[in-house]
């Protein structure tokens, strides 16, 4: 028998920090000073000047952390690097103090540390709709009503409005949180429709159940026309699969309207994407498109408080790019915005298990619970009671909060 017991802590947040040193009786100032040193955190920044790159390692190895550079960053062999800052939430906090005595522009990369920090210590605010403001305080249900003839899971079965109503009406007792209506298939290799021929789809459904529903709708579509006719029937929310980058209206739309928005990440269209799936460093990739997509919200007046960002699983990645997102999802965290991830019976998990896209519900359930231990507050789900139910115990596990779940 070992004379000292040894085991290593999981210590997966500062709250799991404080909890592991009260149980040993630390005195509470000490819990207040030492649970950020239980954590590091590491931090990419992008091109940076060598004499930036040079302060920041000098200072960060002062407070007993690290910054990684490229070789002949020290030297100035290099004209620019990218810097990875290595250190505790402590640490990070009390460099960007440093750093705001600093010449070469440091005091403003500060202040966007600062910001980021807050971002992912915080989480995100609620997220505001046209008509509402939805919390966070556990993961959200965005049940899909597709109301095509050929999307690639459920294509056709709510193609008549009678039927979509019905079935909207049942995710909503299921206990979906928003129902998310579209009337073109985004399914790789899908053809585009016409605006009116969306509309004349979704419509008359938007139509029947806002009067109906208490749950927000939300309508999928990357087409302003189409957006504002179904914001004017009662939709309160935009996901759209462009990052409001293919319809040069779609921004000014949102934010005339006030509608929640949902921007995902993409390249090309769903005929073409999949033929689009090399990135030489997808994170960082994906990661500046929404950033640019955010800015074009921003100019338009999109209020930031409205905004969703989705890293768009599926669309224009491989399988291995998919679960590469999913491994490395709370990087997304860094916006400080609502979450979204839409994995429901996706080919990746098809790829990965040897299913057909029927068969795929125990997968998603896994991909939806990993999720939201990685930090995803909405989920984008075919099966809404099923995934409610993974999502409420992936929730409960990672120290979230619960709604009661209907027998």
């Amino acid at each position: 028998m070992n004379a000292f017991p040894a085991r290593l802590l999981a210590i997966g947040s500062r709250d799991d920090a404080e909890r592991e040193l009260a149980r040993i009786g630390v005195d509470p100032r000490g819990i207040a000073m030492m649970s950020p040193k239980s954590q590091t955190r590491c931090i990419h920044l992008g091109r940076l000047l060598c004499s930036q790159a040079n302060i920041l390692k000098q200072e960060m190895l002062a407070l007993g952390g690290d910054a990684a550079v490229a070789r002949g960053t020290v030297a100035c062999s290099i004209d620019r690097t990218d810097v990875i800052l290595i250190g505790t939430e402590k640490q990070l906090r009390r460099l960007c103090e440093k750093l705001v005595s600093q010449p070469f522009a440091l005091a403003d990369l500060a202040r966007e540390l600062t910001t980021l920090l807050a971002a992912v210590a915080q989480g995100p605010a609620p997220w505001k709709t046209a008509r509402r403001t939805l919390a966070l305080d556990r993961p959200l249900i965005m049940g899909i009503l597709n109301i095509t003839p050929d999307s690639f899971s459920d294509g056709g079965r709510f193609f008549d409005p009678g039927r979509a109503v019905e079935r909207a009406l049942e995710m909503e007792a299921e206990g979906a949180d928003i129902i998310d209506i579209g009337g073109e298939s985004s399914r790789p290799g899908a053809p585009q429709v016409s605006a009116d021929e969306e509309l004349r789809r979704i419509a008359p459904v938007i139509e029947q159940l806002a009067g109906r529903l208490s749950t927000p709708l939300s309508v999928d579509t990357w087409k302003g026309t189409v957006a504002r006719e179904a914001l004017g029937c009662g939709a309160e929310i935009i996901n759209d699969i462009s990052g409001l980058t293919f319809d040069p209206l779609m921004a000014q739309i949102a934010a005339d309207s006030g509608a929640g928005v949902v921007i995902m990440h993409t390249r090309g269209t769903p005929d073409t994407m999949q033929s689009d799936t090399l990135y030489h460093d997808l994170l960082g990739e994906i990661m500046a498109a929404l950033r640019s997509s955010l800015e074009r919200a921003a100019a338009a007046g999109v209020e930031r408080e409205r905004i969703a960002v989705d890293p768009g699983i599926g669309f224009a990645k491989d399988t291995a790019a998919n679960l590469e997102i999913l491994r490395r999802l709370r990087e997304f965290t860094s916006f400080g915005l609502p979450l979204l991830v839409g994995t429901s019976r996706k080919s990746f998990i098809g790829n990965t298990l040897g299913q057909a896209t029927g068969e795929r519900m125990t997968g998603t359930a896994v991909t939806v619970a990993l999720a939201i231990a990685h930090g995803a507050n909405i989920l984008r789900v075919h099966d809404v009671r099923a995934m409610r139910e993974a999502a409420a115990m992936a929730s409960a596990i990672t120290g979230g909060t619960t709604a009661p779940i209907s027998p």
